[in-house]
């Protein structure tokens, strides 16, 4: 019997010692704070993958824990805040959540400026970021940018086809470039984080929704809309802009090896990455929705081009409001289309 005791403490004793010496392995430990649920596509195929990635080249001493769906409080707007604060360490979120505080991001939103290709915007953001984006981003310290695939237009019983037939429809969107594009279209913007949107449709709040084909599946929107929308050959109707960012002053603390793990997790070639993963992310929503038995309506050419001619002064808009700001806002939109394009071939 004492026998069985000595050995069962030193089992003990040796469990105690590999969980110390684990906890001590990770010597930084860093808290990731998001806004969707844990089964969303950028959660399983993007912010996992990531974190996992610079645990790794961190050698085991560093450990990065995802809290999704704002578990650890407050609403996504507040996500930013949180992380300039150090409330958190890291967050992902969408820009447009917070309008005003990233002005110059918001160009590769633009419809006419963004076109089809999230992998080509996601370098553009890379190649600009020092030079022309850096300055939106005060107390952060910025791991990656990216935008989705793209505004899809999604509704409930409405099949769209040319810009009339949005007059009067009240629909969804997170940003204030993509609220510019719907009053363009003579419709209605309906500001909401994309957590919001099940519950407006099915209150009838609004009428449908610009958001990607991507976020089809975590929010079960092929029970609540009949029709998906998108232009010729993968266009949209603008994108979003996101960041997945650390608090500056817990950047500036870390010994430079532990720095230089994020950093390369961060590069290039994982921007472009993110652009591919929300782009298959999308193929895989729109299956989702028509296997429901939802209607997936490309626009022709000729349909595409209505559209984008009258969307065309969206961009002019943002220029003239981000000179008043005192940003070269013009000069912002011919970099970032001719990085898009660069990049795009």
């Amino acid at each position: 019997m004492q026998r069985r005791n000595w050995v069962a403490g030193i089992a003990v004793a040796i469990c105690l010692a590999a969980s110390v010496g684990s906890a001590n392995a990770q010597e930084h430990v860093f808290r990731l704070h998001h806004f969707l649920s844990p089964r969303a596509p950028a959660h399983t195929a993007m912010l996992e993958p990531w974190a996992r990635q610079v645990e790794a080249n961190a050698g085991g001493s560093v450990s990065i824990e995802i809290f999704p769906s704002m578990s650890l409080g407050g609403k996504p707007p507040e996500l930013i805040r949180q992380a300039r604060d150090g409330v958190v360490d890291i967050i992902w979120t969408v820009n447009g959540y917070t309008p005003g505080l990233f002005p110059r991001t918001e160009v590769f939103e633009l419809p006419t400026v963004f076109l089809n290709n999230a992998r080509a915007a996601n370098l553009a953001m890379y190649d600009m970021f020092e030079s022309h984006l850096a300055d939106d981003y005060d107390g952060l310290k910025v791991m990656f940018l990216h935008v989705h695939a793209g505004q899809a237009l999604h509704t409930v019983d409405e099949a769209v086809r040319t810009p009339g037939d949005m007059t009067g429809m009240k629909l969804r969107t997170p940003t204030r470039t993509g609220a510019w594009a719907i009053e363009a279209l003579d419709a209605s913007p309906v500001a909401m984080p994309v957590p919001d949107l099940p519950q407006a449709l099915a209150r009838q709040v609004v009428d449908g929704a610009l958001i990607p084909f991507e976020i089809i599946p975590p929010l079960k929107l092929q029970d609540q809309t009949q029709y998906q929308i998108e232009g010729a050959d993968g266009w949209r109707f603008g994108t979003t802009s996101f960041q997945v960012s650390m608090n500056r002053a817990r950047w500036d603390a870390l010994p430079a090896d532990v720095q230089q793990a994020f950093l390369d997790a961060s590069g290039p070639n994982w921007w472009a990455e993110v652009g591919e993963i929300w782009e298959d992310n999308d193929e895989m929503g729109i299956a989702l929705a028509t296997d429901a038995g939802n209607e997936h309506i490309v626009l022709t050419e000729e349909e595409t081009t209505a559209f984008a001619e009258v969307l065309e002064p969206v961009a002019q808009r943002w220029i003239d409001d981000s000179t008043a700001g005192g940003i070269d806002g013009q000069a912002l939109v011919d970099r970032a289309r001719a990085l898009i394009t660069k990049h795009s071939n």
